[in-house]
């Protein structure tokens, strides 16, 4: 996994409160930071997907890590 600045983990939250903590958490970050968001819902791997598309934060990584979802998303 690549640096990141922040983790956020959205573990046993399902769909779609990891998105809106995510958004809340990028908010106080500086453009250029990195979020490394960990959950535990399978559909918050389509969700950051589409949350990526829509806001135009960059979706680095996607990928599973000991049975969760692990995220990189960078602040546009």
């Amino acid at each position: 996994m690549a640096n990141y600045d922040q983790e956020l983990d959205a573990s046993g939250l399902n769909c779609p409160l990891p998105i809106l903590r995510a958004k809340k958490t990028l908010a106080g970050l500086q453009s250029g930071q990195v979020l490394r968001i960990v959950a535990t819902d399978p559909g918050s791997v389509k969700d950051f997907e589409a949350f990526s598309k829509q806001t135009g934060n960059p979706l680095l990584e996607s990928g599973e890590e000991g049975g969760k979802f692990v995220f990189l998303i960078k602040k546009a």
